[in-house]
């Protein structure tokens, strides 16, 4: 790859200013007489490929970037565990002794206030919730920064840090629309659903998070996946539930439930042989409610059935 750039550097030989940098060989030629001025020449750029501004914008030459699950967002360093130099060869104990004392002086100075404490032990949780609810990573920093500000406000003094991990766990999987119930977070979290979802609604009313109103459509291939429901009947159900929105018969409905029941109707009107028992056990609510939301669509669609 050759560029031509004009520098105040010029050409020994002419004098001209127009020296092409050609960086495939690492050599600086004169765009004039041809002179090779310089041979070797360091590659400055990055190592890294972006193909948007932002995304050149967002990257560094070195080191990993920042990220708001980590209490000290990364920035700090850290003295690894292997005893060895960079030859292989075993350290000797001396120097493993003193290795081992900065270790740990280098742990303790990175966690040195009550703040940081905090934030090591609820990203900690965060990180451990995510992995058992497998939460994207996206979805995790947006709940790292959700739980940065309630610490920030105060809110999380008094209160359990796991419930407000788990809360604000929750309401990134809410703003993201990524389909995680209150009752899975709560049960990866181990801590009691009410206080979970009592955490959540301080944040939303201390933190002024306006929340998307929850759409069935993203439970369809989750309770689907759990189930065996092919995907010709994940369409269907796609489909009632559409129609559902339009004559405005999901209005005010538990959306997992919905989905669960739009499911229900497609299995029958595609003759694949599933009980409400399985898809109410796959979507996380009771028998009841699959059947009252079937016959409130199976009423309000006008749906011919078999019994």
């Amino acid at each position: 790859m050759r560029q031509r750039q004009t520098s105040k550097d010029s050409c020994p030989e002419c004098g001209s200013p127009n020296l092409v940098h050609d960086y495939d060989t690492g050599e600086t030629v004169c765009g004039n007489c041809g002179l090779v001025v310089r041979e070797q020449m360091m590659d400055k750029g990055p190592e890294w490929r972006a193909f948007t501004q932002e995304e050149k914008a967002s990257r560094s030459r070195v080191g990993i970037p920042t990220s708001y699950s980590v209490h000290d967002k990364g920035l700090s360093t850290a003295i690894g565990r292997v005893d060895r130099d960079a030859f292989g060869r075993k350290l000797p104990l001396t120097t493993r002794l003193q290795m081992w004392r900065l270790r740990k002086w280098q742990i303790r100075s990175r966690v040195h206030s009550s703040v940081d404490r905090n934030l090591a032990q609820a990203m900690a949780e965060l990180d451990r919730l995510s992995d058992k609810a497998y939460i994207p990573s996206s979805v995790k920093e947006k709940a790292a920064v959700i739980y940065r500000k309630a610490l920030d406000k105060g809110l999380v003094r008094g209160r359990s840090i796991a419930a407000i991990a788990a809360a604000s766990l929750y309401a990134a999987c809410r703003q993201t629309e990524t389909p995680r119930s209150l009752r899975e977070i709560s049960e990866a979290s181990l801590v009691d659903k009410k206080d979970v979802a009592r955490c959540y609604r301080l944040l939303i009313r201390e933190l002024d998070i306006h929340m998307p109103i929850a759409d069935p459509l993203t439970y369809i291939s989750k309770i689907a996946e759990k189930t065996g429901i092919s995907g010709k009947t994940q369409g269907v159900a796609i489909k009632i539930l559409r129609e559902a929105k339009k004559r405005h018969a999901a209005s005010g409905k538990d959306p997992m439930g919905l989905a669960a029941a739009a499911l229900y109707i497609a299995c029958l009107q595609n003759d694949e042989k599933k009980t409400q028992k399985d898809i109410a056990e796959a979507g996380g609510v009771t028998e009841v409610t699959v059947r009252n939301r079937y016959k409130s669509l199976k009423r309000r669609l006008g749906l011919e059935l078999p019994e």
